[in-house]
């Protein structure tokens, strides 16, 4: 038996995180689904298990239902699929469409029974309801069953993620079950779980990234189990396209900036790539032009692009960063900005004039004075 097993589309997620992009995220997540059936395909597959949250949540559009049935019964064998936690199976679900039902290979599980298919049966946990504290395959128990047995549930694994306590689904779910593979969803990151060396439950992560930070996302698994017992042979294939890269850089010697500028520059395929860079630590003020620079190519050149630079300072107290600005008003303002950018400085503070808010204004006003004095 093979069969490539995915989950959390999240199609037509949100995505605010990314502002203005967002529209061209979520179009890039039905990309994604066209290279999860070429998977299936490519592989041999005889079946895709899609194990929940295939829509951010039941109020999405409904012509992406259909867009997204349309694409699964382009597959040459079966689609099997369960409602998650974001989709779950209520009154006027996603499930309802008549997309579902008007291709003959796509197959919505909405009853926790056992279900027959060529060579084992399937053990479909569908999900009911946005909450739930209760186990979803306590209901599983497929010893006396012939041929191979998979199990499809949405939930958290223990151990997984101490603050998700919804769907609660034990380690040892398979062998208690007696289940040959439990596949999951829920979880973004591709996790495999062995035991007794046998990789008998997993989440496949999801199948395009949906934020920063999220590791090994952005793909399927292929699974193949030769017989009832046998070890299930799990592999990872990528399906996702774009690079979330979190960036974290420290700068302190003068010419730090235009090294990370470099850096950032070197960055192949930008039009592939979301990046969120974050910069702190001391910047020499003859640096300062490099800053706005750096952002512009944060920005401008990737899919996505943002830099903070809240937590990057100027040296505090430095006589000639005041004597650069022009004589009058400028220079004035300079000294007293510098001197609220010091986290030491005891005097009084006008409302919001943190260090960290300090800092960022004495970068901009440095940053006019060197315009308008070029």
């Amino acid at each position: 038996m093979r069969f490539v097993h995915s989950a959390d589309w999240q199609i037509d997620m949100k995505a605010a995180h990314v502002g203005e992009v967002g529209s061209a995220l979520r179009e890039e997540r039905f990309e994604a689904a066209r290279r999860v059936v070429k998977a299936a395909d490519d592989f041999g597959a005889d079946f895709i298990l899609l194990a929940g949250d295939t829509f951010e949540d039941n109020g999405v559009d409904r012509l992406n239902v259909q867009r997204v049935a349309d694409i699964l019964a382009s597959f040459a064998g079966a689609v099997y699929l369960i409602p998650g936690n974001h989709d779950p199976l209520v009154p006027g679900s996603v499930w309802e469409h008549p997309a579902w039902s008007s291709h003959s290979n796509l197959h919505v599980l909405t009853e926790p029974a056992p279900v027959e298919i060529e060579g084992g049966f399937l053990y479909p946990c569908p999900v009911f309801g946005k909450h739930s504290g209760k186990d979803p395959t306590s209901w599983i128990d497929a010893g006396g069953a012939r041929g191979i047995k998979i199990g499809i549930a949405h939930g958290t694994v223990e151990g997984v993620d101490p603050d998700d306590r919804y769907y609660p689904i034990p380690l040892d779910a398979p062998a208690r079950s007696g289940l040959d593979y439990l596949a999951l969803g829920h979880w973004h990151s591709c996790t495999i779980f062995e035991t007794g060396g046998a990789a008998r439950m997993a989440y496949p992560g999801t199948h395009e990234t949906t934020s920063f930070g999220e590791r090994d996302s952005g793909h399927v698994l292929l699974v193949e189990i030769a017989g009832p017992g046998e070890n299930p042979e799990v592999s990872r294939e990528k399906t996702g396209s774009l690079d979330w890269l979190l960036l974290k850089e420290q700068v302190r010697e003068n010419g730090d900036i235009a090294r990370l500028r470099e850096k950032i520059e070197a960055i192949g395929d930008p039009e592939k790539t979301l990046i969120n860079l974050s910069v702190s630590g001391i910047i020499h003020m003859d640096e300062a032009p490099e800053l706005p620079r750096l952002q512009e190519i944060v920005e401008a050149r990737f899919f996505y692009g943002r830099i903070d630079s809240l937590e990057l300072h100027p040296l505090p107290g430095d006589a000639e960063l005041v004597e650069s600005f022009p004589p009058g008003i400028m220079r004035e303002a300079a000294r007293r900005i510098l001197e609220l950018s010091d986290p030491s400085y005891a005097g009084g503070r006008p409302e919001g004039a943190t260090p960290e808010v300090a800092s960022m204004a004495i970068l901009e006003l440095y940053a006019i004075a060197m315009e308008v004095g070029r």
